[in-house]
């Protein structure tokens, strides 16, 4: 895949494949800054995704990452932008995304590889009761939405970000 230099690199995916990491990988080799729209949402409410959640609920958590996924594609030069898992769930953000000078790659995994991984992370408050099986029911209802934004899929199993980000640039 080419991404050519006034375009966008964005990532999509669910919670644990690797958006924040892989980018920072791919944001060092393009020579472009890396937006990620989880730590954009913490810096500009000055609280963490999960007291945000806590505190106001998802609905504002959602309307936070929708602002942050617009400004960075209004960004000049073109970056590379992790976008936080949920951003398809928008109508919206899609159509963004569908308009923006920029190329999404939709990193996909399997579910029960991101269990561990999103646990770790610690600021994922939509895993608190059943992290199996709410990363399973979100592979479900948000495949078919990462599909419609996606310009390519690179599968993130048994590969390092290393790895992902060679297959992201290919």
């Amino acid at each position: 895949m080419t991404v050519r230099d006034d375009q966008h690199l964005v990532l999509v995916g669910l919670m644990g494949t690797g958006k924040s990491t892989v980018g920072r990988v791919l944001a060092q080799r393009l020579h472009r800054r890396l937006v990620d729209t989880d730590a954009e949402v913490e810096a500009r409410a000055g609280r963490t995704v999960r007291q945000i959640f806590a505190d106001e609920g998802e609905a504002v958590f959602r309307k936070l990452e929708t602002e942050a996924l617009a400004e960075a594609l209004d960004s000049v030069p073109p970056v590379v932008i992790a976008a936080a898992g949920g951003v398809v769930l928008a109508p919206e953000n899609r159509l963004a995304l569908k308009r923006a000078a920029a190329k999404v790659v939709w990193l996909s995994a399997d579910p029960s590889l991101l269990v561990s991984r999103a646990k770790a992370a610690g600021h994922r408050p939509l895993l608190d009761a059943d992290p199996a099986g709410v990363l399973e029911a979100m592979a479900v209802a948000r495949q078919p939405l990462y599909r419609e934004v996606a310009h390519v899929v690179v599968s993130v199993d048994g590969r390092s970000p290393s790895e992902v980000a060679d297959a992201v640039l290919r």
